[in-house]
């Protein structure tokens, strides 16, 4: 761990000038990201390489300085670190990071960095006459200090959640990175674009302090993309690109360019930031939800089937009521041959025809056996409906006859639903069921009920024994039970007064099934 990170000390240390001083980022990503337990090694690695830079310049800048000097930055930003891991909850959880608590602790490391070196260079021998503006030069330390940690920290904070996403594993994180969006747009969007603003202010002198200040303006359109993410690796290419154009150290063009885009990183990390965890709540409610459709579909599926095996043991049950009842019969007529037993077959007849309405409300077979036109057509609601003297009539079109028999059973309810409660608080003398449906991705269903009023036919309805059937068909909760069918299935329901009836519309669309 210490050979590794002194590898890299090297590296950021000779690539980093007063104005854009990324071996700060450099120690805040180390300390933000490697265990406690690897300080002590960093400790001692940093100690060794300013031990050689303080023997290197020892006569040049005195004893007192070469002793403070051998005190690593690392000294002064780990408490800094460790109370925003600890305290503030910098890592909020193992994917998240808590950005402006980063931004903060990002400007209060650069400031700690700036005061260590201003108080190292009180103690230095300096040559004579050499003054030093220390507002200018404390302010200049302070932009690159931060500058460079919002060059180096955002961007690796950016892989760590990648990585950590795709559980710190190379063989999952690598297909998911090449296949982002995020990573394409970058490559292809962000990337050329900061590189023709180089190729033009670097062939344009004229305009290369105009050019360097439009750096921010990728930064924040990544930004309203991706998140805090965008913002982080756009400010980073557009750092590079402004430090690319520089003609000289102390340029002041290049000191307001990064400025101004030092401002635009922060401000668009922070508002990336708030945007991201939107997005991140916004989804986990689209996930909830589905999750909790997908419940309700399954429970609705065991309610199913537990209602078809009621069904079946009723129709059992009928069978054997019809055999002890023949049984019986056939005993009477050996007892008592001249008996009429005409009330008993009415009886026994009325009690079958209960018993199959209730067992056609749990479970049509007509459905199962000839779909949705045949149990609208067929099936025991129009039977009733036709008996009792109400018009009934169905029109269809589309692929009804191939629909998903989950949505069919649900369409089926609906409509007897629909229908039974019209003819239990009103008085009906006409129905048409009107269905249209569809597949564009998943398949839907409108389906529009008209119920009309003729008071002359009316009279002629034999409404008693219509609704102690029609008690058997339905929930009894009327508009509601509607409402709560289509609201399960995507859909919603509708009213609409017509001047001789109303109007029922439902729609409905087949669930998608999550991936849990």
């Amino acid at each position: 761990m210490a050979g590794v990170y002194l590898a890299a000390l090297f590296l950021f240390r000779t690539i980093s000038i007063q104005h854009w001083y990324i071996l700060t980022g450099f120690h805040l990503v180390v300390l933000m990201l490697v265990q406690y337990r690897y300080w002590p090694a960093l400790f001692v690695a940093d100690t060794a390489c300013l031990a050689y830079i303080s023997y290197a310049y020892l006569d040049q800048y005195g004893l007192y300085w070469a002793m403070l000097n051998v005190i690593p930055a690392f000294v002064y930003e780990a408490p800094v670190v460790w109370w925003a891991r600890e305290r503030w909850r910098l890592f909020s959880s193992r994917r998240t990071i808590n950005i402006p608590i980063f931004v903060l602790c990002a400007l209060i490391v650069a400031i700690v960095s700036t005061a260590e070196a201003i108080g190292q260079v009180q103690f230095a021998t300096l040559p004579p006459g050499y003054v030093i503006h220390y507002g200018e030069v404390t302010a200049r330390m302070v932009l690159g200090n931060f500058m460079g940690v919002l060059t180096v920290a955002p961007v690796t904070l950016v892989v760590y959640q990648s990585f950590a996403a795709a559980n710190f594993r190379w063989r999952r994180w690598l297909p998911a990175l090449l296949e982002s969006r995020f990573l394409i747009e970058g490559a292809l969007g962000v990337f050329p674009l900061i590189a023709f603003l180089v190729w033009l202010g670097d062939h344009n002198p004229q305009i290369r302090a105009m050019v360097q200040m439009a750096m921010f303006l990728p930064v924040i359109f990544m930004a309203f993309r991706h998140g805090w993410q965008g913002a982080a690796v756009a400010g980073t290419l557009a750092s590079l690109g402004i430090v690319t154009l520089m003609p000289a150290t102390e340029d002041p063009a290049t000191l307001q360019a990064e400025t101004l885009v030092a401002m635009a990183i922060s401000t668009m990390l922070l508002v990336g930031g708030r945007m991201t965890a939107l997005m991140q709540r916004v989804e986990q409610e689209r996930f909830d939800s589905r999750m909790a459709m997908a419940l309700a579909h399954r429970n609705a599926a065991q309610g199913e089937a537990q209602l078809r095996v009621t069904a079946q043991a009723l129709d059992q049950l009928g069978q054997s009521i019809q055999g002890a009842f023949k049984l019986v019969l056939g005993r009477l007529r050996y007892l008592q041959p001249v008996t009429d037993d005409s009330s008993y077959r009415r009886h026994v007849e009325s009690a079958q025809e209960q018993l199959f309405l209730l067992t056609d409300s749990l479970s049509p077979a007509v459905l199962r056996e000839h779909g949705l036109p045949g149990a609208l057509n067929q099936g025991a609601l129009a039977r009733v409906l036709h008996e009792a003297g109400i018009r009934y009539w169905c029109d269809l079109r589309g692929s009804v006859s191939n629909f998903p028999r989950e949505l069919s059973l649900v369409v089926y309810r609906v409509v007897c639903e629909a229908i039974s409660e019209a003819c239990l608080t009103h008085e009906p003398a006409d129905v048409l069921v009107k269905i249209r449906c569809g597949t564009k991705g998943r398949a839907w269903a409108v389906v529009m009920i008209d119920i009309r009023w003729n008071p002359a036919r009316s009279l002629h309805v034999d409404w008693v024994t219509l609704r102690q059937r029609l008690r058997i068909s339905a929930t009894g909760l009327g508009r509601e039970a509607i409402a709560d069918r289509a609201a399960t299935y995507g859909g919603r329901l509708r009213e609409r007064t017509m001047p001789d009836g109303k109007r029922v519309v439902v729609s409905f669309l087949e669930p998608n099934r999550p991936r849990t």
